[in-house]
């Protein structure tokens, strides 16, 4: 999933608070927030060491004031997640419910925000690697702005491949991220992208001094942006660094977004091929992740079957998302369509390894 010179970026010894560490940290800053569609001074980028979780309930409390509304379609597990952590930060999570594996209706998303004036923003999964569908961020953007509302998006797995401008989305309080994912890298820290005039706003909300957008937005204008607020991961954010050097060689997100869709393409096609059940249809397939429903067989057992895969050279996720029993494959990282045909070969044997006879899952 990582090039080497990635994984080498990690192999040094780095003083987070270092003047020569400061420069790295502010390159890191100005590229995604490029990649963003930022704008200097109107927006910025802020860095929350941890996981996606982390950032997503940052920028919950960060925006969304205590005992106000959000509204969370029901994309899947991760949406589900949002929920979770917006009801225990102490807002009011109000669910939109989905059809199993549909694209958010933007109709759907102004109609509720119609029908209740008291919910004051809007949290949208982009990239649902649950199902494996994508979300129109930028149509549902429309619709919560029609209704003058505020957006958050949870772009953990979207970022650096699907599109999003937020320069052209003025709704957007926040789109949030990881180091790892579509850039290609390790990881340990999320960012947030932001409106520097929501942040000032928002000052003393988060009731959480960790998870306080605006406290890191305050803290950099006082100490100056190349001084993180606390110990950062610094060997992590250096080689997120680097794998942004290998996306700028690339040539951005449009050919980064075309060799996922290319690998995701491969790979489906392997699936149908060795008469396994992709979870979704050809049309809602994203180019993220493939959810491939469970062989109807006595014999399948997921971690049996992703050992019989290591064995091979393929590493895969030894859990699953979906409502029954699937084994899930991404399709991003420092790969290629061979290396999706590599895999799906891989698999066909794998599955003779554990004693598969039968492909088909239960309910194609």
């Amino acid at each position: 999933m990582t090039r080497p010179e990635v994984r080498a970026a990690l192999a040094q010894d780095i003083a987070p608070w270092d003047n020569a560490f400061r420069a790295v940290y502010a390159d890191v800053l100005e590229r995604v927030l490029a990649i963003a569609g930022g704008i200097p001074g109107q927006h910025v980028t802020l860095p929350l060491q941890g996981c996606g979780h982390f950032i997503v309930e940052s920028a919950i409390r960060t925006f969304v004031p205590a005992g106000r509304k959000i509204l969370i379609p029901a994309t899947g597990s991760y949406s589900d997640r949002m929920i979770r952590l917006a009801r225990e930060a102490g807002r009011v999570p109000v669910v939109l419910p989905l059809a199993p594996n549909t694209p958010v209706d933007p109709l759907a998303i102004e109609a509720a925000l119609d029908a209740d004036a008291s919910i004051s923003h809007v949290g949208l999964v982009y990239s649902e690697t649950g199902s494996g569908v994508i979300h129109d961020a930028e149509a549902v953007g429309r619709a919560v702005h029609r209704a003058g509302r505020r957006l958050i998006v949870d772009a953990v797995s979207a970022f650096g491949a699907l599109p999003f401008d937020i320069a052209q989305q003025p709704e957007t309080d926040a789109i949030v991220f990881t180091s790892n994912k579509c850039i290609e890298a390790l990881p340990g820290i999320g960012f947030a992208i932001a409106p520097v005039h929501r942040l000032r706003a928002c000052v003393g909300q988060a009731g959480s001094w960790s998870f306080d957008m605006a406290d890191i937005l305050t803290y950099s204008e006082q100490r100056g942006a190349t001084r993180p607020r606390f110990t950062p991961p610094a060997q992590v954010v250096a080689a997120f660094n680097r794998a942004l050097d290998f996306f700028d060689a690339e040539g951005g997100r449009i050919p980064r977004l075309a060799r996922y869709t290319a690998n995701m393409r491969v790979f489906y096609d392997g699936m149908v091929r060795l008469g396994l059940t992709p979870c979704l249809t050809p049309e809602r397939q994203g180019p993220i992740i493939v959810n491939i429903q469970a062989p109807d067989d006595p014999a399948w057992d997921l971690q049996r079957f992703v050992d019989a895969l290591k064995a091979r050279g393929v590493l895969i996720s030894n859990f699953f998302n979906t409502p029954d029993p699937s084994f899930r494959v991404g399709c991003i990282g420092a790969i290629t369509p061979d290396n999706m045909l590599v895999a799906v070969a891989a698999m066909d044997a794998a599955l003779g390894d554990i004693g598969i006879t039968r492909r088909e899952a239960a309910c194609p």
